[in-house]
Parts: structure tokens; C-alpha cells; sequence
């Protein structure tokens, strides 16, 4: 496909509408990993940093593209981060953003959202609705969205410009900060606001529900929201942002990849990541009691920039 479609002019069905597809260019290089940074984790609870260092390490040996994690739980004060300052281009990860965005705009005002804005908040998570992410992020405006971000001290995060809101550039640092403003009580967000969002990210549909939920145990409740887009070089950027609770964890984990040959290559190594996780912070849970994700979206897009 050689043509160009502007986000801001058309999307796709909500099917396929959180892929953002442009031709690709030959020979993108996954990261050398031989230069690549180690994990690094923390925990309180005894022997957990070190075996989530050596499974996470382990998970991505055979892996190529470069890959940035970040976990934290609560519950046993566990951090681990991978290339946690690494910038990637969001795709639809940064719905989650519009969202909060929207609900502390709306916060300042002390109004609800209109019902033309949850259904198209709706869309926009559960379905991964591009159409309804172009609408609210031309509301807003980028003005709002770096007031936003700021409140929230992502201070890395930048907006995309000229309304290409699939290439806002993120890291794992400031998403696993907008995951803990999601999960836990703060003067940003509302408890009301904090509640609906989980609740959305609940609700994604079921060929939507991959990356971070893989391997979890089914005493936790599961948010997600991820995203897929295709560019002229490092190939497919796949990254997916999760919340987990219950079982006696709290926890957020991030994982975002690019330099990827396709987008399942992209999922699995991010669902690679995560079972290990899932796995060691809740090793008594049987396999047959774990999420499996059975569906993927398909590989259809629309154009960004060629660049």
C-alpha cells in the first residue's frame, strides 16, 4: 500500500481500528543483545526481585526488537523496568491518556460526561475506536492533553502532532505512572474517574484482551488496553498496558516493543514476558486457572506518516 490516509480523516471499522498501518521499509534491525540493558527489579518480599530478573531475562533471550517492561505490585512493594526511559510511538496505548485526559478536564468543571462522550469513551477503549479517538483528542485539543500531563508528571510523554495521536511518544515509566494514577486514590483523577476508566479497560473485547492478561491467574480482575502500528522503519510497534487485582496482589505492568516482523511476533513476545510475571508473583495458581488468549486482530491498517 503506497497511499496515505490522514488519522484525522479516516479510520477503520472498530474491528481493526487500533492498527495504524504504513508500507515497510526493508531491513528494520531488531536491538543487539549484546548491547541491550539488563532487567533490573526490587521487592520486599525475599528471593521475588531475583527470580523475576532471571524469568523476564529468560523470556526475552530468543527474542529480537527492543523491548522496555515495567511491573510494580503493591501488595509485596515489587518493582522491575527494562529501557523504562525508552520512547516508542504509543499507537493506541495512548487512548487510555485521551481518556484520563478528558475525565480530569471534566473533573475541573465539576460536570459528568456527556453521553456523546461515553459512548464514544466506550469506543474508544473496548473497541479500540480510532474514529472516536480522532473526535475526542480534537475536543480536548493537545493543550489539554500536556495540562493533563502534566498534572500527572508524565513529564516524557509527547502528544502527537497535527493530530496524529498514534504517534505521541511514551515510555514505561510514564504509563506505569498513569496505571498508578488509575489504580490507587490521588488528587488527579477522581475515584469516580478511576472507576470508570478500569471498568472500560474491563470491557475490551475478546480479540483485544491479549499481551499483559496472558498467564493470569483468574483470581485477579483484568484491565487492559493495547496497541499495534506498522511504520516505514523498526517495523511493528506492539505494546500492551495492564492492571491486575486480587489474590492478594496489586499490580500494573507495562510492556512495549518495536523493531518487530509482524504484530503476533510482537505479541508473543510481550505474552512471553507477562505469563512469567503472572506466574511468579502468584506461583501457587494451576495453569488451568490462567487467562489464555485465544484471537488477535488482524493485521489491517490505516497510513500514518512515512516516516
Amino acid at each position: 500500500m503506497t497511499h496515505h490516509i490522514s488519522l484525522r480523516a479516516r479510520m477503520l471499522p472498530a474491528v481493526a481500528a487500533a492498527a495504524i498501518l504504513v508500507p515497510v521499509a526493508a531491513g528494520a534491525a531488531p536491538a543487539s543483545a549484546a548491547t541491550a540493558p539488563q532487567v533490573s527489579c526490587t521487592s520486599g518480599k525475599a528471593g521475588l526481585a531475583a527470580k523475576l530478573q532471571r524469568d523476564i531475562t529468560a523470556a526475552l533471550a530468543t527474542r529480537g526488537g527492543t523491548v522496555a517492561v515495567g511491573l510494580r505490585d503493591r501488595t509485596t512493594n515489587t518493582t522491575c523496568t527494562l529501557r523504562a526511559t525508552t520512547t516508542y510511538d504509543s499507537a493506541s496505548v495512548v487512548k487510555v491518556t485521551v481518556l484520563a485526559t478528558l475525565l480530569w478536564d471534566a473533573k475541573k468543571t465539576n460536570r459528568y460526561l456527556t453521553a456523546r462522550e461515553n459512548t464514544l469513551a466506550t469506543a474508544m477503549i473496548t473497541k479500540s475506536d480510532n474514529t472516536a479517538t480522532t473526535s475526542l483528542w480534537n475536543q480536548l485539543g493537545v493543550t489539554k492533553v500536556k495540562g493533563f500531563l502534566a498534572a500527572a508528571g508524565m513529564t516524557r510523554t509527547v502528544p502527537g502532532s497535527g493530530g496524529y495521536w498514534g504517534l505521541t511518544r511514551i515510555n514505561v515509566t510514564d504509563e506505569q505512572k498513569l496505571l498508578s494514577l488509575i489504580t490507587a486514590r490521588n488528587t488527579v483523577l477522581s475515584d469516580g474517574s478511576r472507576t470508570y476508566i478500569l471498568k472500560l479497560m474491563g470491557q475490551v473485547v475478546t480479540s483485544q484482551k491479549w499481551g499483559t492478561p496472558a498467564g493470569a491467574p483468574s483470581s485477579v480482575s483484568v484491565h487492559v488496553k493495547n496497541g499495534w502500528l506498522q511504520r516505514a522503519t523498526r517495523g511493528w510497534r506492539v505494546h500492551s498496558i495492564g492492571a491486575f487485582k486480587g489474590g492478594g496482589h496489586d499490580y500494573t505492568i507495562t510492556v512495549l516493543t518495536d523493531g518487530n516482523s509482524s504484530m503476533s511476533y510482537g505479541v508473543n513476545t510481550i505474552q512471553a514476558v507477562s505469563k512469567v510475571i503472572h506466574r511468579d508473583l502468584t506461583p501457587t495458581e494451576s495453569m488451568a486457572h490462567r487467562y489464555k488468549p485465544t484471537l488477535f486482530p488482524q493485521e489491517a491498517a490505516v497510513a500514518v506518516p512515512r516516516r
